[in-house]
């Protein structure tokens, strides 16, 4: 028997339903995949800049002279680059 065409309209529409539904739960495990990566990204940088802190807090607590001294000669030496610059236009 052949089908009608209200028959396989009917079946195509409902393989296509199935394809789009799984494509919508593929882009959906993506999303949520990103998300988890971004999540994990976030904490491990959070949590690396907040040992960067208490390491240069140690530096500094143990060598204030050296860091007021490396300080100094930073400044110095940015604002006369900085005033070389301006000089020059």
């Amino acid at each position: 028997m052949s089908q009608t065409v209200v028959e396989r309209t009917a079946e195509h529409i409902a393989e296509t339903t199935q394809q789009a539904c799984r494509a919508t739960n593929a882009v959906a495990d993506a999303i949520e995949e990103g998300v988890g990566a971004v999540r994990c990204a976030v904490k491990q940088s959070s949590d690396a800049a907040e040992e960067l802190w208490t390491d240069t807090t140690q530096r500094i607590q143990r060598n204030p002279a050296l860091t007021v001294a490396a300080t100094l000669a930073i400044g110095i030496t940015v604002g006369t680059l900085i005033g070389w610059m301006l000089k020059r236009r």
